[in-house]
Protein backbone atom coordinates (compact mmCIF):
# COMPACT_ATOMS: atom_id res chain seq x y z
CA UNK A 1 0.00 0.00 0.00
CA UNK A 2 1.73 3.20 -1.16
CA UNK A 3 1.49 6.45 1.50
CA UNK A 4 -1.14 8.20 -0.74
CA UNK A 5 -3.39 4.90 -0.84
CA UNK A 6 -3.60 5.33 3.29
CA UNK A 7 -5.11 8.82 3.35
CA UNK A 8 -6.69 8.91 0.70
CA UNK A 9 -9.66 7.07 0.56
CA UNK A 10 -13.82 7.24 -0.13
CA UNK A 11 -14.57 9.48 3.26
CA UNK A 12 -11.72 11.77 1.88
CA UNK A 13 -13.25 11.94 -1.45
CA UNK A 14 -16.22 12.92 -0.35
CA UNK A 15 -15.48 15.04 2.04
CA UNK A 16 -13.16 16.94 -0.86
CA UNK A 17 -16.69 16.56 -2.90
CA UNK A 18 -18.41 18.57 -0.38
CA UNK A 19 -16.20 21.18 1.02
CA UNK A 20 -15.90 22.14 -3.16
CA UNK A 21 -19.57 22.28 -3.57
CA UNK A 22 -20.00 24.33 -0.51
CA UNK A 23 -17.59 26.51 -1.34
CA UNK A 24 -19.13 26.84 -4.63
CA UNK A 25 -22.19 27.57 -3.37
CA UNK A 26 -20.99 30.33 -0.80
CA UNK A 27 -19.11 31.96 -3.63
CA UNK A 28 -22.17 32.28 -5.68
CA UNK A 29 -24.38 33.34 -2.73
CA UNK A 30 -21.34 35.90 -1.89
CA UNK A 31 -21.98 37.34 -5.47
CA UNK A 32 -25.21 37.66 -5.66
CA UNK A 33 -24.95 39.50 -2.36
CA UNK A 34 -22.82 41.60 -3.97
CA UNK A 35 -24.25 41.96 -7.14
CA UNK A 36 -27.85 42.82 -5.72
CA UNK A 37 -25.96 45.09 -2.98
CA UNK A 38 -24.76 46.91 -5.87
CA UNK A 39 -27.79 47.02 -7.31
CA UNK A 40 -30.40 48.28 -5.03
CA UNK A 41 -28.34 50.34 -2.76
CA UNK A 42 -26.26 51.76 -5.66
CA UNK A 43 -28.18 51.88 -8.47
CA UNK A 44 -25.39 50.62 -10.18
CA UNK A 45 -25.34 47.05 -12.51
CA UNK A 46 -22.14 45.44 -12.37
CA UNK A 47 -21.75 42.94 -15.06
CA UNK A 48 -18.77 41.50 -14.29
CA UNK A 49 -20.49 40.44 -10.94
CA UNK A 50 -23.08 39.19 -13.04
CA UNK A 51 -21.00 37.43 -15.71
CA UNK A 52 -19.39 35.54 -12.49
CA UNK A 53 -23.08 34.17 -11.64
CA UNK A 54 -24.21 33.62 -14.57
CA UNK A 55 -20.67 30.89 -15.10
CA UNK A 56 -21.71 29.44 -12.00
CA UNK A 57 -25.23 28.97 -13.14
CA UNK A 58 -24.13 27.66 -16.08
CA UNK A 59 -21.91 25.45 -15.30
CA UNK A 60 -23.84 23.82 -12.52
CA UNK A 61 -26.32 23.23 -14.58
CA UNK A 62 -24.42 22.08 -17.47
CA UNK A 63 -22.97 19.26 -14.81
CA UNK A 64 -26.57 18.20 -13.66
CA UNK A 65 -27.57 17.33 -17.17
CA UNK A 66 -24.31 15.47 -17.83
CA UNK A 67 -24.53 13.75 -14.84
CA UNK A 68 -28.35 12.80 -15.38
CA UNK A 69 -27.72 11.48 -18.92
CA UNK A 70 -24.61 9.73 -18.70
CA UNK A 71 -25.89 7.17 -16.50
Amino acid sequence: MSFMERFVDERFLMHRLRSSSLAGMAGAVAAAGLFLYRLYIDHLIEWDVFAILAVIALIKISMMIYYRFRG
